[in-house]
């Protein structure tokens, strides 16, 4: 089932605390299925913060968070991953002891459909080359491609995708962005947390922009070029 509209999520009055801070001040956006969305900001603007309030990842949450058409805001994280959501935080979580493999097997599938190992490999072919290599021998680069496909393997339709460039190699940013628009193919549903634009310009459908935790303006893929100078002004690029 999907929501109103192929509406795969919908978020609506959204606000998220951590203890006594208030973060997000009434978030609203919607992705539809198959969509590449972008969250937009300068650091400390609440965007990693939304990304983890869809996920029930913090203190405390109120308004309205849909998925596939269903209420989640007061479903439990578990629960709401089992509906096909998955999360590639920017700390990466990769486990040093374990291989490649043992890591990119490690998380349970939640629901059918999700991409088996030789899918993967063919989508990552550095991780094929590195499966048995331990988490602490993988490079900067090699960490970011496992994160992102430990959670193909779950059954996720809808990935969460949190910095997934910072910091990393234009060789491996190049190859991030071809997984990313494989994936679109693919018929995945996708939400980038993102500094990098001239990454993220060419995959996305539409930007949000957020700034002191709401989303002040949206562009759409074909207004792009005629907003390019006030959204560099407005990233501080």
């Amino acid at each position: 089932m999907t929501g109103a509209n192929g509406e795969l999520l919908r978020v609506t009055g959204l606000h998220a605390f951590y203890g006594e801070s208030h973060i997000l001040h009434g978030v609203d956006f919607s992705v539809r299925t198959g969509e590449c969305v972008t969250l937009l900001g300068r650091n400390g603007s609440g965007r990693t913060t939304t990304l983890k309030a869809i996920l029930g990842l913090v203190d405390r949450r109120t308004g309205s968070v849909t998925v596939n058409g269903r209420e989640t805001i007061a479903t439990p994280t578990h629960r709401i991953v089992h509906l096909g959501v998955g999360y590639c935080p920017e700390e990466r979580g990769i486990f040093a002891s374990l291989s490649a493999e043992e890591n990119l097997t490690l998380p349970p599938v939640v629901r059918t459909g999700g991409m088996s190992l030789e899918e993967i490999y063919a989508l990552f072919p550095n991780l094929a080359e590195r499966r048995r290599s331990q988490g602490s021998r993988l490079s900067g680069g090699e960490q970011q491609m496992l994160a992102l496909a430990r959670i193909l393997r779950t059954g996720a339709r809808l990935l969460l995708l949190d910095e997934i460039t910072e910091g990393l190699a234009p060789v491996i940013v190049q190859g991030l962005g071809k997984a990313v628009r494989t994936l679109r193919e693919r018929g995945y549903t996708l939400v980038l947390v993102e500094q990098n634009f001239r990454f993220v310009a060419p995959l996305a459908d539409r930007h949000y922009l957020v700034e002191r935790g709401r989303i002040v303006d949206a562009v759409e893929r074909k207004d792009l070029e005629a907003r390019q100078e006030s959204l560099h002004h407005f990233l501080g690029v």
